[in-house]
């Protein structure tokens, strides 16, 4: 993979607010994305369809199965950074394994981690009917979760507040990281 090193991609910002399904990820991306004018994408969208037949299928996806999709994750960033488009990406990014993919496509890669209880994410999730992804998941997910290190430029968040508090708390700390 290669990374875009133009002028363009140094003045550029990518966001990646991450945490498990149900944490809120999609909603809060979205929303920094508007806040901020730049680029938004759903790593779900993404996905082959073997992986989303897997997962709804309520099988947890392995390591072979999310390299190629990180690899394109890193790649779609990159390539934005090479049009001097910043971007915002909602993706699981669980694991720092999975987090190092992403830094290897644009200059640089911020995280918001929004984490919080399990049963307040258990109950957001009975409550989806809208995405493959399955509450029987959710424990394999939390179990792969590795919080960030202080090597990674990031931030937690608490998934009990509010989808708009959580927008401007990203962007407050955005614009002073």
């Amino acid at each position: 993979m290669t990374t875009s090193a133009g002028p363009e991609a140094c003045r550029t910002r990518h966001v990646v607010v991450m945490g498990v399904s149900g944490s809120g990820k999609s909603t809060v991306a979205r929303g920094v994305a508007e806040a901020l004018g730049v680029v938004f994408a759903d790593a779900d969208d993404f996905h082959p369809s073997a992986n989303v037949a897997k997962m709804t299928a309520g099988t947890p996806l392995t390591d072979v199965d999310r390299g190629p999709w990180l690899e394109d994750l890193a790649a779609w960033m990159a390539e934005q950074a090479g049009r001097g488009r910043s971007t915002v990406l909602a993706c699981s990014a669980l694991r720092r394994s999975y987090r190092d993919v992403l830094r290897h496509g644009p200059p640089s890669v911020q995280f918001v981690h929004l984490d919080g209880p399990a049963e307040v994410i258990a109950a957001r999730l009975s409550g989806r009917s809208e995405h493959f992804m399955p509450r029987s998941l959710l424990e394999s997910q939390i179990a792969a979760v590795e919080p960030l290190e202080p090597d990674e430029d990031g931030v937690v968040l608490d998934v009990r507040l509010d989808p708009g508090t959580l927008v401007e708390r990203t962007v407050d700390w955005l614009r002073t990281a």
